[in-house]
């Protein structure tokens, strides 16, 4: 019988040696590269300089990362950030090259679920922020079939009621330009929820509306809105009439008061224009 060919020996590479990285691992932890770090795609959490990330770069300076961050492998090479936005921004204002992390084999929602949940509960968070996120979080709930009991399970996660979870998910559908009004509280929360449902094209009318005025909608304004837009009957004619109309002043009634009872108001030398 014919001898069976030994099979050639293939030498394979460490993971970090193909992605671009020489990186040893230590308790899971790996030290990456700043510049191999990429941020997760639409990010709903902006990363500001503020005091905050000031004096988280200097905590960094002096202790070290603390908390690694998460990431996942991207196909296009390096690695994608799923949890430490702003650890990274620190890193790279405290003058690290590297930063500690975890790499994980997560789907796109997995990622997702977790980017949220170790954002949410930061402090300052602005509401398009909120409503961005827990939009995109339900979604991914959705695709991994939670659809049915995920704003509660949401509520439970982040101790927040699931009716205003349910509303920031619906204010997630207004513009950015709106969204961003809400942050500066020139817009309502209840009614920026109310202005949701309202077309883009709608949307942009009642943002020039507001900018050109510089008045804030009430909320049965915001109603009536709504209303008009289910109707079909929005147009830029009809909300400025509605939001800005200069209401007709009622005559004023004149009062008649006879003079002995004003003089004992004002002195003997006033006269009667006076």
């Amino acid at each position: 019988m014919p001898s069976k060919k030994r099979a050639t020996p293939i030498s394979l590479q460490p993971l970090d040696a193909l992605f671009g990285t020489n990186e040893e691992s230590i308790n899971g932890i790996s030290e990456i590269a700043i510049g191999s770090l990429h941020p997760f795609p639409n990010h709903p959490f902006q990363v500001r300089d503020d005091k905050k990330m000031e004096e988280l770069s200097e905590s960094i300076i002096q202790y070290g990362v603390l908390v690694p961050g998460i990431v996942r492998l991207r196909e296009s090479g390096g690695y994608e950030l799923v949890a430490g936005h702003r650890r990274k921004r620190a890193c790279e204002l405290a003058g690290l090259e590297k930063m500690p992390v975890i790499i994980k084999d997560l789907t796109d929602d997995e990622s997702t679920v977790i980017m949220v949940d170790s954002n949410i509960q930061r402090e300052n968070i602005r509401p398009s922020e909120k409503a961005k996120a827990y939009k995109i979080k339900y979604d991914a709930m959705k695709n991994q079939g939670k659809a049915g009991n995920s704003l509660k399970m949401m509520s439970e996660e982040s101790g927040e009621n699931y009716k205003m979870i349910q509303r920031y998910i619906w204010l997630a559908r207004l513009s950015d330009d709106l969204l961003a009004l809400v942050d500066n509280k020139q817009l309502g929360l209840v009614q920026g929820v109310s202005l949701s449902v309202l077309l883009e094209e709608e949307q942009g009318m009642v943002y020039d509306a507001i900018c050109r005025y510089g008045k804030k909608i009430s909320t049965i304004q915001a109603n009536e809105i709504k209303k008009f837009s289910l109707e079909g009957k929005l147009d830029a004619d009809r909300l400025e009439e509605y939001l800005f109309s200069v209401p007709k002043q009622k005559k004023k009634k004149e009062i008649t008061l006879r003079n002995e009872r004003l003089s004992e108001y004002f002195e003997e030398e006033t006269t009667e224009e006076e």
